[in-house]
């Protein structure tokens, strides 16, 4: 009953619509197709989710990305501050730079953009180590200069073969430009590219033409010229060329310098020096302001900025002449007699003697087995400190030295500004030196009397510079203890070191140094002075100096009393420096003149007729009381 009961049912069933009949799979279907419905979900979920924190929370940073892959943006060296002279003549400028960049971010090979450029603007073998040293060290999104200076047709070159050369953009920057090129050298300086101990420094001394002062004014400024970094933001294609400027920060520029120099009085001076090697200096003496600073031979100062040849640096380094040394601060000589003020105010400053007090000159001084000569063979007879500052007598200043001591003397030098350090904007001053017994006991040596004799008259061990020589005819003219300066004004503004009343006295007895001002009166005014050819030939103006002639050599004392002694027919670098200092006018003080002629042999001779028309030429512009330049119109430019 149960087996026919079943039987029917089936065929029953088999009658019934499909619709009707239950699927036994349809359970599965269903719970796959709720698996992949959540799968979806969730993957949707996840998407949404994604797509919140990329448009969202990351939207900003994504934009950024993809704008940098439209665009290059990096940092511009700040333009150099302008160095003008006192009356606003541009001593240095900036002028415009074509370069060729590689900015090592932009490529993936680095090795081929340099080789492919290199066959359009040729590199030589040190343009090659010089990139290979700057990838290096440099970061990748810091430029590299491939080649500075381009021309015209290099730059179409470069511009037409863009899209094989990725990385490679051409850019417009500055280098300095010195409009009177030798003739301030020395005192302007130069600059150059930064080096490796320079980078580490700083990243500012990493950009495409930054410039670091390397000498000069350029050097001691280099900080206040150097100016803050800009930036130029660009729009690049997908091989990184440069389609359109977008943004450019020119930064900030450097400072700008006037100095007190006079460029009109330079060019002058400059002439009058000629190919001699020597040096001047022109300073105001109230207050300090070097108005001329003349150091010869010089040299070009833009070929730093651009490469000095090993073929020019080599000629620089074997000329005697040493063009490289600024000799106005750098260049130490034996001051002869121009010492003699010095040693005459130390003495009566410490009450040693007194100007009327006399000494007998025969011609020589003993000491011990030691004969000491005056250069007067046969003597000066019985003379006081105005005969012998006319004179310039040197037994006189043997036996002054003497009594005074060397620690006093020394002390009373440094006092006039006579080795030591004095503040002008200018680096690697030398100090001279002012010889004491401690000092030579330091150097494992014994002082003896001699060497007092000998430093008596500015010879021996004592060294000075032409600036120290100026400055202590300045005080010695004003009684202030006025210090040199260069920088005048800053974007404008005048420091407070051009009012004479900033600088205090020296603290020495007005009348010892009158004394000696007349003593240097009688040198160049006064019958049988010793400079007679320095007397000014402008009507109502005189002038006071002191001459020196300073041996580089040792002349034996039988040479000397044989008579046919005659240091001018000595080779050049054997015979004595020619010196001279003065100061004028005299009778109301204004300017300050040192000159120092290389184996000049003869100060009187050589030195002191340089030194009036210097003298007469800065009279007759006198600058210091000039709003605008003077006299005759300066000279074009190089």
């Amino acid at each position: 009953m149960k087996f026919r009961g079943r039987k029917k049912r089936e065929k029953l069933n088999r009658l019934l619509p499909v619709r009707d009949q239950k699927d036994p799979g349809k359970g599965v279907f269903t719970r796959r197709a709720l698996l992949i419905m959540a799968v979806q979900t969730a993957a949707l979920g996840e998407l949404g989710r994604r797509l919140y924190d990329l448009q969202v929370n990351n939207g900003d940073h994504f934009a950024k990305l993809a704008d940098k892959n439209r665009t290059s943006k990096r940092l511009l060296a700040p333009p150099r501050g302008l160095i003008s002279d006192r009356f606003g003549t541009i001593l240095a400028a900036n002028k415009t730079n074509w370069r060729a960049l590689l900015l090592s971010e932009e490529t993936t090979d680095v090795e081929g953009s340099i080789e492919r450029f290199s066959q359009l603007v040729p590199l030589d073998e040190h343009d090659r180590s010089r990139i290979a040293r700057e990838i290096r060290h440099k970061r990748k999104f810091i430029p590299v200069v491939l080649r500075e200076f381009l021309s015209w047709d290099d730059m179409a070159r470069i511009e037409i073969n863009s899209p094989s050369l990725p990385g490679v953009l051409i850019d417009v920057g500055t280098t300095r430009s010195y409009p009177f090129g030798e003739l301030l050298a020395h005192t302007i300086g130069y600059v150059a590219p930064p080096n490796e101990q320079d980078v580490a420094k700083s990243a500012l001394f990493a950009l495409p033409g930054m410039r670091i002062g390397r000498a000069g004014i350029e050097q001691s400024q280099d900080a206040m010229l150097r100016g803050q970094a800009g930036s130029v933001e660009m729009e690049v294609n997908s091989v990184g060329r440069v389609m359109k400027e977008l943004d450019r920060q020119d930064g900030t520029p450097g400072d700008e310098l006037a100095l007190t120099l006079d460029i009109g009085l330079q060019q002058t001076i400059q002439s009058r020096i000629g190919d001699l090697a020597a040096s001047s200096v022109v300073m105001d003496c109230r207050n300090g302001e070097v108005l001329a600073m003349c150091s010869t031979p010089s040299f070009d100062p833009t070929l730093f900025d651009s490469g000095v040849s090993r073929a020019q640096w080599i000629e620089w380094t074997n000329d005697q002449r040493t063009p490289l040394i600024d000799k106005t601060v750098s260049g130490v000589y034996p001051p002869g007699s121009t010492f003699k003020p010095a040693v005459a105010m130390a003495a009566l400053n410490a009450g040693v003697i007194s100007p009327s007090d006399r000494f007998f000159c025969p011609g020589h001084f003993d000491l011990g087995g030691a004969r000491f000569h005056c250069w007067a063979k046969h003597g000066h007879g019985s003379v006081d400190l105005h005969l012998a500052l006319k004179y310039s007598c040197d037994v006189y200043f043997y036996e002054v030295a003497m009594k005074v001591g060397m620690d006093r003397l020394a002390a009373s030098a440094h006092e006039l500004g006579l080795g030591t350090e004095l503040g002008i904007e200018l680096p690697h001053q030398r100090l001279g030196l002012i010889p004491t017994p401690e000092w030579r006991q330091k150097h494992k040596h014994h002082w003896n009397g001699g060497d007092t004799v000998v430093s008596g008259i500015g010879q021996g061990f004592v060294q000075v510079t032409p600036l120290q020589l100026a400055t202590y005819t300045s005080r010695i003219a004003t009684g202030r203890k006025v210090e040199p300066h260069l920088v005048r004004a800053v974007n404008g503004d005048i420091g407070a070191q051009v009012d004479p009343q900033h600088w205090p006295e020296l603290g020495m007895d007005d009348r010892y140094l009158q004394a000696v001002r007349e003593g240097m009166f009688a040198v160049v005014n006064e019958s049988h002075g010793t400079a007679p050819k320095a007397r000014l030939a402008i009507p109502g103006v005189e002038m006071a100096g002191k001459t020196g002639s300073a041996q580089v050599r040792r002349v034996s004392r039988a040479l000397r009393e044989s008579g046919h002694f005659n240091s001018a027919t000595l080779p050049w670098e054997f015979r004595p420096h020619a010196l001279f200092i003065c100061f004028a006018p005299y009778d109301s003080p204004r300017y300050a003149v040192s000159v120092v002629i290389e184996h000049g042999n003869a100060g009187a001779e050589a030195a002191a007729p340089l030194a009036r028309d210097i003298m007469t030429d800065t009279l007759l512009r006198d600058p210091v009381n000039h709003k605008s330049a003077p006299g005759q119109t300066v000279a074009d430019a190089e």
